[in-house]
């Protein structure tokens, strides 16, 4: 016979699965079920810790426990940074996102705070600047349905962003188009990025901020954005819930050989 805790854990997967307990919603308090006869304590407690780590529900302190969202958001590679979007529009990258995963989205989705930093090693290397210099730091959380999906800080050097929204202090996003058509707007059009990804442990500080459940990981990203000429305008750093997305890139093959000038 299976433990009374693996019986309504299961019980209770079926009722998100079925819908009855729905993407958000937040399920039953571990003493409202034991008041009604689900099991004592402990039993519920175990079954909540089994539907977490089997990725249905996450837990967090003040938050209880709420059902995940079904499928993971498409989190696209270079499309998501067609200028198009955010120079001629304001689909920022996160709403890209949402919009080829055919998920709702508002502006408001993402919230910011500026900062004026000293630059870590890592921070000056990709900046061109010596460590300690003083930086501006752009940090965003972005949340779906409530949720967090992951948190980015943007770095910046000074003469680059002194005087523009980029460095405002108010709460909210940097206005149309994002911190890319800031930049384009001050002179500093992106024309290429590299973005280096690993995935690694989340933080206890990183499971607080995005409510990770126990045990997942987070994949973290290192984005450059260089102007035509070379200059790196933007480093940014992400920390994004494993489990919220699906990377995809599309891209044409390249072929070096014909660059060369050699016949084929």
């Amino acid at each position: 016979m299976a433990p009374k805790w693996r019986d309504l854990a299961d019980k209770l997967a079926e009722r998100i699965r079925s819908g009855e307990y729905a993407p958000g919603q937040r399920l039953p308090h571990i003493r409202d079920l034991v008041a009604t006869g689900e099991g004592s304590k402990s039993t519920v407690h175990a079954a909540y810790k089994a539907l977490e780590a089997e990725g249905l529900v996450t837990s967090s302190r003040g938050h209880g426990t709420v059902v995940r969202p079904p499928a993971a958001l498409k989190r696209l590679g270079i499309d998501r940074y067609d200028k198009a979007k955010w120079r001629d529009g304001d689909e920022v990258a996160f709403i890209a996102d949402r919009v080829a995963s055919g998920r709702p989205h508002n502006r408001g989705d993402q919230t910011q705070t500026v900062s004026r930093i000293q630059a870590s090693a890592v921070i000056a290397a990709a900046l061109g600047l010596q460590p300690g210099s003083a930086v501006y730091a752009r940090a965003r959380l972005v949340k779906e349905g409530g949720h967090p999906t992951h948190a980015l800080i943007s770095y910046y050097r000074p003469e680059h962003v002194e005087g523009t929204r980029l460095v405002d202090p108010a709460p909210g996003p940097a206005g149309r188009g994002g911190g890319f058509r800031v930049l384009y707007d001050a002179g500093y059009e992106i024309d290429h990025m590299r973005e280096d990804l690993f995935a690694r442990s989340a933080t206890p500080e990183e499971v607080k901020l995005l409510q990770l459940p126990s045990g997942e990981a987070v994949v973290e990203l290192h984005r450059t954005a260089f102007t035509a000429d070379g200059t790196v305008v933007e480093f940014a750093i992400g920390v994004h819930a494993a489990s919220r997305f699906r990377w995809t890139y599309e891209f044409t093959v390249p072929d070096s050989a014909r660059k060369k000038g050699r016949p084929f």
